[in-house]
């Protein structure tokens, strides 16, 4: 019979809030340490865990492991989509997370990127029922580029989209969301075909208009290079 493992979770930001919600709705134990607590009481969680989480900034794992996880006879385990670690196993979860706690629905989906040649994923993280895929080493620094680019830097877009209607042109929030509920549906169901607008109908007078338009914005020099970089994935 499979011993039952005991998670011990480091950090106090977004990830580790859900991460720590979804090991009670699935019923693990689990122990929490940040630096606002005690040395003392991270101490007695390390006797008890057999898998360490750490839920913290790139720049603080291996000095966090040098530390304190020396050791510890635990599974070390990193979220950084980024590191490579000697001292630790990188497990991804592909997602936003939000402050707001997601359903176990919504944390059952999330697929982990696992370091490719490590452990089984049951091994690694035993008692989560979540897809996971595996990923060479080298690849990361690219992988995690992308999920950048894609994630965090359309959300600098949509920021400015939502901010320019309420306050710019006097528009509802809700007439923004529809744009974007209908695009996000347009790239989950055909995303070789979900690009629309000016780039795809080659309208180049639309596009110098657009670009005039956002003169003394930073979004002027971010339109021309999507602009340019449309132009470079055509040939």
């Amino acid at each position: 019979m499979r011993q039952v493992p005991h998670y011990l979770l480091i950090g106090n930001g977004r990830v580790a809030k859900q991460l720590r919600h979804y090991l009670t709705l699935l019923d693990l134990p689990h122990s929490h340490w940040d630096r606002s607590q005690d040395e003392n009481i991270l101490f007695h969680h390390l006797n008890q865990a057999s898998h360490i989480l750490l839920l913290i900034s790139d720049r603080s794992i291996e000095p966090f492991i040098h530390t304190y996880l020396n050791h510890s006879a635990a599974q070390i385990i990193h979220c950084s989509g980024r590191l490579v670690s000697k001292h630790a196993i990188g497990a991804h979860p592909l997602t936003t997370f939000s402050h707001t706690l997601f359903t176990f629905d919504q944390l059952k989906k999330i697929p982990f990127i696992i370091e490719k040649n490590t452990l089984p994923f049951d091994q690694l993280l035993p008692g989560l029922p979540n897809p996971h895929f595996y990923l060479d080493t080298k690849q990361k620094a690219k992988y995690h580029a992308l999920c950048v680019v894609s994630g965090n830097f359309s959300c600098l877009l949509w920021q400015a989209f939502f901010k320019s209607f309420e306050e710019t042109f006097g528009l509802p929030k809700e007439a923004a969301q529809a744009y974007l509920q209908q695009n996000m549906h347009n790239l989950m169901n055909d995303p070789q075909n979900a690009l629309t607008g000016p780039l795809v109908r080659g309208d180049q007078e639309t596009i110098e208009e657009n670009i005039q338009a956002l003169a003394g914005e930073p979004l002027q020099k971010i339109y021309q290079s999507f602009v340019d970089y449309y132009q470079t994935r055509k040939k």
